[in-house]
Protein backbone atom coordinates (compact mmCIF):
# COMPACT_ATOMS: atom_id res chain seq x y z
CA UNK A 1 0.00 0.00 0.00
CA UNK A 2 1.41 3.54 -1.06
CA UNK A 3 1.95 5.56 2.03
CA UNK A 4 -0.37 8.34 2.98
CA UNK A 5 0.96 9.67 5.88
CA UNK A 6 3.17 12.59 5.39
CA UNK A 7 3.80 14.38 8.43
CA UNK A 8 5.52 13.21 12.03
CA UNK A 9 2.54 13.27 13.70
CA UNK A 10 0.68 10.89 10.92
CA UNK A 11 3.78 9.20 10.96
CA UNK A 12 2.73 8.37 14.94
CA UNK A 13 -0.90 7.30 13.97
CA UNK A 14 0.31 5.42 11.90
CA UNK A 15 2.78 3.38 13.49
CA UNK A 16 -0.59 2.22 16.09
CA UNK A 17 -3.38 1.76 13.24
CA UNK A 18 -0.48 -1.13 12.71
CA UNK A 19 0.27 -1.71 16.48
CA UNK A 20 -3.86 -2.26 16.48
CA UNK A 21 -3.50 -4.39 13.51
CA UNK A 22 -1.58 -7.00 15.45
CA UNK A 23 -4.19 -7.20 18.18
CA UNK A 24 -6.32 -9.75 18.30
CA UNK A 25 -9.12 -7.76 16.66
CA UNK A 26 -7.46 -6.26 13.84
CA UNK A 27 -7.86 -2.38 12.60
CA UNK A 28 -6.21 -2.89 9.04
CA UNK A 29 -5.00 0.50 6.66
CA UNK A 30 -7.62 2.19 4.90
CA UNK A 31 -6.45 3.65 1.49
CA UNK A 32 -8.58 7.21 1.51
CA UNK A 33 -6.90 7.51 5.39
CA UNK A 34 -9.68 7.11 7.31
CA UNK A 35 -8.24 4.90 9.86
CA UNK A 36 -5.35 7.83 10.42
CA UNK A 37 -8.61 10.07 11.02
CA UNK A 38 -10.57 8.39 13.12
CA UNK A 39 -7.70 7.76 15.47
CA UNK A 40 -7.16 11.58 15.48
CA UNK A 41 -10.55 11.77 16.59
CA UNK A 42 -9.69 9.54 19.78
CA UNK A 43 -6.37 10.22 20.06
CA UNK A 44 -3.41 13.15 20.42
CA UNK A 45 -0.16 12.17 18.56
CA UNK A 46 1.44 11.86 21.97
CA UNK A 47 -1.21 9.48 23.00
CA UNK A 48 -0.64 7.52 20.27
CA UNK A 49 3.12 7.23 20.53
CA UNK A 50 2.21 5.89 24.23
CA UNK A 51 -0.94 3.71 23.07
CA UNK A 52 1.28 1.41 21.18
CA UNK A 53 2.94 0.72 24.26
CA UNK A 54 0.01 -0.85 25.67
CA UNK A 55 -1.26 -4.57 24.54
CA UNK A 56 -4.79 -5.98 24.67
CA UNK A 57 -3.84 -7.54 27.86
CA UNK A 58 -4.52 -5.78 30.97
CA UNK A 59 -0.87 -4.55 31.91
CA UNK A 60 -0.14 -2.86 35.30
CA UNK A 61 2.01 1.17 35.06
CA UNK A 62 5.13 -0.61 36.15
CA UNK A 63 5.15 -2.81 32.75
CA UNK A 64 3.93 0.21 30.58
CA UNK A 65 6.49 2.54 31.72
CA UNK A 66 9.44 0.01 30.99
CA UNK A 67 8.04 0.11 27.68
CA UNK A 68 7.38 4.02 27.55
CA UNK A 69 10.96 5.01 28.59
CA UNK A 70 11.77 8.56 27.21
CA UNK A 71 8.34 9.23 25.71
CA UNK A 72 7.20 10.57 29.67
CA UNK A 73 8.91 12.22 32.34
CA UNK A 74 7.81 10.08 35.23
CA UNK A 75 5.25 7.36 36.13
CA UNK A 76 2.94 9.88 37.09
CA UNK A 77 3.32 11.51 33.49
CA UNK A 78 2.19 7.86 32.36
CA UNK A 79 -0.54 7.37 34.80
CA UNK A 80 -2.03 11.17 33.79
CA UNK A 81 -1.72 10.76 30.23
CA UNK A 82 -2.92 7.01 30.65
CA UNK A 83 -6.28 8.25 32.52
CA UNK A 84 -6.66 11.04 29.85
CA UNK A 85 -6.85 8.39 27.07
CA UNK A 86 -9.40 6.41 29.58
CA UNK A 87 -11.60 9.23 29.52
CA UNK A 88 -11.56 9.86 25.42
CA UNK A 89 -12.60 6.09 25.39
CA UNK A 90 -9.30 5.10 23.72
CA UNK A 91 -7.78 2.26 25.51
CA UNK A 92 -9.69 0.15 28.53
CA UNK A 93 -9.22 0.32 32.75
CA UNK A 94 -9.89 -2.32 35.46
CA UNK A 95 -8.43 -2.34 38.96
CA UNK A 96 -7.36 -5.55 39.93
CA UNK A 97 -5.73 -7.10 42.55
CA UNK A 98 -4.56 -3.40 43.85
CA UNK A 99 -3.37 -2.35 40.80
CA UNK A 100 -4.63 -0.29 37.91
CA UNK A 101 -4.39 -1.87 34.71
CA UNK A 102 -4.47 -0.74 31.31
CA UNK A 103 -5.05 -2.16 27.86
CA UNK A 104 -5.50 -1.66 23.95
CA UNK A 105 -9.40 -1.73 22.69
CA UNK A 106 -10.49 -3.05 19.37
CA UNK A 107 -12.26 -0.53 17.11
CA UNK A 108 -15.57 -2.71 17.87
CA UNK A 109 -16.21 -3.54 20.09
CA UNK A 110 -14.47 -1.09 21.70
CA UNK A 111 -13.40 2.28 20.53
CA UNK A 112 -16.33 3.19 18.67
CA UNK A 113 -18.50 1.70 21.16
CA UNK A 114 -16.57 4.35 23.92
CA UNK A 115 -17.97 7.30 21.85
CA UNK A 116 -21.22 7.19 23.02
CA UNK A 117 -20.90 10.60 24.80
CA UNK A 118 -18.48 11.98 22.36
CA UNK A 119 -20.20 11.22 19.13
CA UNK A 120 -20.05 14.29 16.31
CA UNK A 121 -21.05 13.95 12.44
CA UNK A 122 -17.24 14.40 11.60
CA UNK A 123 -16.45 10.63 13.44
CA UNK A 124 -19.54 8.88 11.96
CA UNK A 125 -18.45 10.32 8.61
CA UNK A 126 -15.19 8.66 8.97
CA UNK A 127 -16.45 5.76 11.00
CA UNK A 128 -18.38 5.37 8.02
CA UNK A 129 -16.07 5.48 5.75
CA UNK A 130 -13.85 3.16 7.12
CA UNK A 131 -16.01 0.31 8.08
CA UNK A 132 -17.18 0.33 4.50
CA UNK A 133 -14.26 -0.47 3.61
CA UNK A 134 -13.51 -4.21 2.05
CA UNK A 135 -10.08 -4.22 3.93
CA UNK A 136 -11.80 -3.76 6.93
CA UNK A 137 -14.63 -5.94 6.15
CA UNK A 138 -12.68 -8.70 5.24
CA UNK A 139 -10.59 -8.31 8.66
CA UNK A 140 -13.80 -8.32 11.21
CA UNK A 141 -15.90 -11.44 9.25
CA UNK A 142 -12.35 -13.65 9.09
CA UNK A 143 -11.71 -14.10 12.97
CA UNK A 144 -11.63 -17.45 14.19
CA UNK A 145 -14.89 -16.91 16.83
CA UNK A 146 -16.80 -13.99 16.02
CA UNK A 147 -16.66 -11.35 18.65
CA UNK A 148 -20.04 -11.34 19.70
CA UNK A 149 -23.05 -13.84 19.49
CA UNK A 150 -27.03 -14.06 19.68
CA UNK A 151 -28.73 -15.36 22.75
CA UNK A 152 -32.61 -15.76 22.67
CA UNK A 153 -35.23 -13.82 24.90
CA UNK A 154 -36.82 -15.76 27.81
CA UNK A 155 -40.12 -15.66 26.18
CA UNK A 156 -38.52 -17.91 23.41
CA UNK A 157 -37.17 -20.40 25.38
CA UNK A 158 -39.67 -23.35 26.42
CA UNK A 159 -39.11 -26.02 29.10
CA UNK A 160 -38.34 -28.56 26.96
CA UNK A 161 -35.54 -26.84 25.30
CA UNK A 162 -31.93 -27.76 26.00
CA UNK A 163 -30.32 -24.69 26.54
CA UNK A 164 -27.02 -24.56 28.35
CA UNK A 165 -26.43 -21.91 31.18
CA UNK A 166 -24.09 -19.66 28.26
CA UNK A 167 -27.20 -19.80 26.47
CA UNK A 168 -29.92 -18.18 28.90
CA UNK A 169 -29.07 -14.31 29.26
CA UNK A 170 -30.32 -14.46 32.95
CA UNK A 171 -27.23 -17.35 34.15
CA UNK A 172 -25.29 -15.32 32.02
CA UNK A 173 -26.06 -12.09 34.48
CA UNK A 174 -25.76 -13.99 37.29
CA UNK A 175 -22.62 -15.50 36.66
CA UNK A 176 -21.05 -11.81 35.52
CA UNK A 177 -18.98 -10.26 37.43
CA UNK A 178 -19.53 -7.25 38.99
CA UNK A 179 -20.06 -3.84 38.52
CA UNK A 180 -22.81 -3.19 36.30
CA UNK A 181 -23.62 -0.10 33.89
CA UNK A 182 -26.14 0.63 31.87
CA UNK A 183 -25.66 3.09 28.74
CA UNK A 184 -26.97 4.79 25.67
CA UNK A 185 -26.99 2.53 23.03
CA UNK A 186 -24.32 3.89 20.47
CA UNK A 187 -25.91 3.15 17.36
CA UNK A 188 -29.40 4.86 18.18
CA UNK A 189 -27.40 7.87 19.59
CA UNK A 190 -25.77 7.79 16.07
CA UNK A 191 -28.91 7.44 14.02
CA UNK A 192 -30.48 10.27 16.14
CA UNK A 193 -27.61 12.54 15.52
CA UNK A 194 -28.72 11.61 11.91
CA UNK A 195 -31.74 12.58 11.76
CA UNK A 196 -32.85 8.98 12.31
CA UNK A 197 -34.33 7.91 15.65
CA UNK A 198 -35.32 4.63 16.59
CA UNK A 199 -38.49 3.38 15.53
CA UNK A 200 -38.45 0.15 17.71
CA UNK A 201 -38.01 1.58 20.99
CA UNK A 202 -37.90 5.08 22.88
CA UNK A 203 -35.59 4.00 25.69
CA UNK A 204 -32.47 5.42 26.05
CA UNK A 205 -30.71 3.02 28.79
CA UNK A 206 -30.66 -0.50 26.50
CA UNK A 207 -27.05 -1.47 26.47
CA UNK A 208 -25.11 -3.01 30.12
CA UNK A 209 -21.42 -3.61 30.69
CA UNK A 210 -20.64 -6.10 33.14
CA UNK A 211 -17.07 -6.78 35.20
CA UNK A 212 -13.49 -5.03 33.10
CA UNK A 213 -15.99 -3.02 30.91
CA UNK A 214 -17.91 -1.75 33.29
CA UNK A 215 -14.70 -0.90 35.23
CA UNK A 216 -13.90 1.25 31.92
CA UNK A 217 -17.26 3.34 32.18
CA UNK A 218 -16.70 3.92 35.36
CA UNK A 219 -13.67 5.34 35.43
CA UNK A 220 -15.17 7.41 32.09
CA UNK A 221 -18.17 8.61 34.11
CA UNK A 222 -19.97 7.37 31.04
CA UNK A 223 -23.50 5.42 31.98
CA UNK A 224 -24.74 4.51 35.24
CA UNK A 225 -23.34 2.08 37.56
CA UNK A 226 -26.33 -0.31 38.86
CA UNK A 227 -26.97 -3.49 40.52
CA UNK A 228 -27.94 -6.47 39.31
CA UNK A 229 -31.65 -6.62 40.03
CA UNK A 230 -31.71 -3.36 37.95
CA UNK A 231 -29.67 -5.15 35.28
CA UNK A 232 -32.67 -7.80 35.19
CA UNK A 233 -35.62 -5.31 34.66
CA UNK A 234 -33.72 -3.52 32.26
CA UNK A 235 -33.30 -7.05 30.00
CA UNK A 236 -36.95 -7.40 30.62
CA UNK A 237 -37.71 -4.18 29.00
CA UNK A 238 -35.54 -4.66 25.93
CA UNK A 239 -37.06 -8.11 25.46
CA UNK A 240 -40.49 -6.66 25.61
CA UNK A 241 -39.50 -3.74 23.39
CA UNK A 242 -38.70 -6.48 20.42
CA UNK A 243 -34.62 -5.98 21.23
CA UNK A 244 -32.31 -8.45 19.89
CA UNK A 245 -29.65 -9.55 22.78
CA UNK A 246 -26.34 -9.96 21.93
CA UNK A 247 -23.48 -10.62 24.46
CA UNK A 248 -19.57 -10.96 24.18
CA UNK A 249 -19.18 -14.00 22.78
CA UNK A 250 -17.93 -15.61 26.42
CA UNK A 251 -18.93 -17.30 29.21
CA UNK A 252 -18.45 -14.71 31.19
CA UNK A 253 -19.62 -11.91 29.48
CA UNK A 254 -18.49 -8.52 30.01
CA UNK A 255 -21.25 -6.95 27.72
CA UNK A 256 -24.99 -7.21 26.25
CA UNK A 257 -25.67 -5.09 23.50
CA UNK A 258 -30.02 -4.62 23.36
CA UNK A 259 -30.09 -4.23 19.28
CA UNK A 260 -32.82 -3.13 16.67
CA UNK A 261 -33.20 -3.73 13.00
CA UNK A 262 -33.36 -0.28 12.39
CA UNK A 263 -30.33 1.20 14.18
CA UNK A 264 -27.89 -1.61 14.95
CA UNK A 265 -25.15 -1.97 12.79
CA UNK A 266 -24.34 -5.52 13.78
CA UNK A 267 -28.14 -6.43 12.74
CA UNK A 268 -27.33 -4.30 9.69
CA UNK A 269 -24.41 -6.08 8.51
CA UNK A 270 -26.06 -9.46 9.51
CA UNK A 271 -28.79 -8.27 7.07
CA UNK A 272 -26.74 -7.50 4.29
CA UNK A 273 -24.69 -11.01 3.88
CA UNK A 274 -26.40 -13.33 2.09
CA UNK A 275 -25.73 -16.54 4.98
CA UNK A 276 -25.50 -14.52 8.03
CA UNK A 277 -24.58 -17.59 10.15
CA UNK A 278 -21.83 -18.29 8.41
CA UNK A 279 -19.89 -15.13 10.01
CA UNK A 280 -22.17 -15.39 13.13
CA UNK A 281 -22.61 -17.35 16.07
CA UNK A 282 -25.54 -18.85 17.65
CA UNK A 283 -27.24 -21.82 19.47
CA UNK A 284 -30.67 -21.95 18.32
CA UNK A 285 -32.69 -21.30 15.14
CA UNK A 286 -36.59 -20.79 14.57
CA UNK A 287 -38.82 -23.72 12.91
CA UNK A 288 -42.08 -23.67 12.33
CA UNK A 289 -45.19 -25.94 12.96
CA UNK A 290 -47.13 -25.61 9.74
CA UNK A 291 -50.22 -27.78 11.23
CA UNK A 292 -50.33 -24.51 13.69
CA UNK A 293 -49.96 -21.41 11.73
CA UNK A 294 -52.68 -19.79 10.61
CA UNK A 295 -50.69 -17.36 8.59
CA UNK A 296 -51.48 -13.86 10.31
CA UNK A 297 -48.15 -13.00 9.60
CA UNK A 298 -47.58 -11.14 13.09
CA UNK A 299 -43.58 -12.77 12.84
CA UNK A 300 -42.49 -11.38 9.94
CA UNK A 301 -42.06 -8.11 11.32
CA UNK A 302 -40.00 -9.28 13.87
CA UNK A 303 -36.87 -10.68 12.00
CA UNK A 304 -34.30 -8.26 11.68
CA UNK A 305 -32.34 -9.88 9.76
CA UNK A 306 -34.97 -11.21 6.71
CA UNK A 307 -34.68 -14.95 7.66
CA UNK A 308 -38.78 -15.06 7.79
CA UNK A 309 -40.65 -14.27 4.25
CA UNK A 310 -44.04 -14.79 2.94
CA UNK A 311 -44.09 -18.45 1.12
CA UNK A 312 -45.79 -18.20 -2.06
CA UNK A 313 -45.59 -21.67 -3.04
CA UNK A 314 -48.55 -23.38 -1.43
CA UNK A 315 -52.26 -22.52 -1.64
CA UNK A 316 -52.74 -24.40 1.97
CA UNK A 317 -54.27 -21.94 4.40
CA UNK A 318 -55.29 -19.39 1.24
CA UNK A 319 -58.28 -18.52 3.63
CA UNK A 320 -56.12 -17.29 6.19
CA UNK A 321 -52.91 -16.26 5.08
CA UNK A 322 -50.35 -17.71 3.83
CA UNK A 323 -47.62 -19.53 6.44
CA UNK A 324 -44.26 -18.02 6.44
CA UNK A 325 -40.83 -19.93 5.64
CA UNK A 326 -37.54 -19.77 7.60
CA UNK A 327 -34.31 -19.45 6.29
CA UNK A 328 -31.96 -21.42 8.17
CA UNK A 329 -29.06 -19.56 6.82
CA UNK A 330 -30.24 -16.28 8.10
CA UNK A 331 -31.64 -17.52 11.69
CA UNK A 332 -29.51 -16.04 14.51
CA UNK A 333 -31.88 -17.91 16.75
CA UNK A 334 -33.23 -14.76 18.89
CA UNK A 335 -36.44 -15.89 19.58
CA UNK A 336 -38.62 -12.92 18.66
CA UNK A 337 -40.52 -14.63 16.31
CA UNK A 338 -41.32 -17.26 18.31
CA UNK A 339 -42.46 -14.90 21.37
CA UNK A 340 -44.87 -12.82 18.62
CA UNK A 341 -46.93 -15.72 17.90
CA UNK A 342 -49.84 -15.95 19.94
CA UNK A 343 -50.56 -19.92 18.45
CA UNK A 344 -47.15 -21.98 19.44
CA UNK A 345 -46.15 -22.39 15.69
CA UNK A 346 -42.87 -21.06 16.17
CA UNK A 347 -40.34 -22.51 18.04
CA UNK A 348 -36.61 -22.40 19.03
CA UNK A 349 -34.19 -25.51 18.37
CA UNK A 350 -30.94 -25.92 18.88
CA UNK A 351 -28.40 -25.27 16.18
CA UNK A 352 -26.09 -28.35 15.37
CA UNK A 353 -22.43 -27.65 14.80
CA UNK A 354 -22.00 -25.22 17.50
CA UNK A 355 -19.38 -24.99 19.99
CA UNK A 356 -19.66 -23.63 23.26
CA UNK A 357 -18.29 -19.92 23.89
CA UNK A 358 -14.67 -19.69 25.12
CA UNK A 359 -14.95 -19.19 29.34
CA UNK A 360 -13.73 -15.65 28.32
CA UNK A 361 -11.94 -12.46 26.89
CA UNK A 362 -8.34 -14.02 27.60
CA UNK A 363 -9.75 -17.60 25.77
CA UNK A 364 -11.34 -15.74 23.18
CA UNK A 365 -8.25 -13.17 22.52
CA UNK A 366 -5.81 -16.23 22.47
CA UNK A 367 -7.77 -17.98 20.01
CA UNK A 368 -8.38 -14.78 17.67
CA UNK A 369 -4.54 -14.47 18.00
CA UNK A 370 -4.30 -18.16 16.73
CA UNK A 371 -6.62 -17.49 13.83
CA UNK A 372 -4.78 -14.56 12.80
CA UNK A 373 -1.94 -17.00 11.79
CA UNK A 374 -3.59 -18.85 8.63
CA UNK A 375 -2.89 -16.53 6.36
CA UNK A 376 -6.08 -18.19 3.88
CA UNK A 377 -7.98 -16.64 6.01
CA UNK A 378 -8.80 -13.15 3.74
CA UNK A 379 -9.30 -15.96 0.82
CA UNK A 380 -11.55 -18.43 2.85
CA UNK A 381 -13.74 -15.40 3.64
CA UNK A 382 -14.15 -13.95 0.23
CA UNK A 383 -14.97 -17.53 -0.84
CA UNK A 384 -17.69 -17.57 1.54
CA UNK A 385 -18.69 -14.42 0.38
CA UNK A 386 -18.70 -15.42 -3.30
CA UNK A 387 -20.54 -18.40 -2.72
CA UNK A 388 -23.69 -17.26 -0.68
CA UNK A 389 -24.09 -13.71 -3.09
CA UNK A 390 -24.41 -16.83 -6.01
CA UNK A 391 -26.42 -19.43 -3.57
CA UNK A 392 -29.02 -16.62 -2.83
CA UNK A 393 -28.52 -14.00 -5.35
CA UNK A 394 -28.48 -11.74 -2.82
CA UNK A 395 -26.52 -8.71 -3.77
CA UNK A 396 -27.43 -5.89 -0.88
CA UNK A 397 -23.84 -6.49 0.73
CA UNK A 398 -22.45 -5.39 -2.84
CA UNK A 399 -24.77 -2.37 -2.81
CA UNK A 400 -23.38 1.19 -1.61
CA UNK A 401 -25.33 2.49 1.31
CA UNK A 402 -26.30 6.19 1.27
Amino acid sequence: MKPISQTQDDILYRKLQQHLDRQPVGFPPAADGSDIRLLKHVFTPEQARLATCLSHAPQSIAQIFKRAQGMVASRDALCEQLDEMVKNGGIEFRHEKGQDLYANTPLVVGIYELQVDRLSPEFIKDFKAYTSGKRFGISFLSTKRSQMRTVPINKSITPDLPAAAYDQVLNLLESADAPFVVLPCICRRKKEILGHPCTQTDRVETCMAMGGVAQTLIKMELGREIVREEAVEIIRQNQDDGLVLQPSNTQKIEFLCACCGCCCSMLGLQKDLPRPLDFWESGFTAVLGDAMCVGCGNCLSTCSTDALSRRTDTLEHSKQGMPPQIDPSRCIGCGQCVAACKFGALTLVPRSGQSPPPKDRETLNAILLEGKKDRMAPVKILGKLAGGILSKRDLRLLKSKP
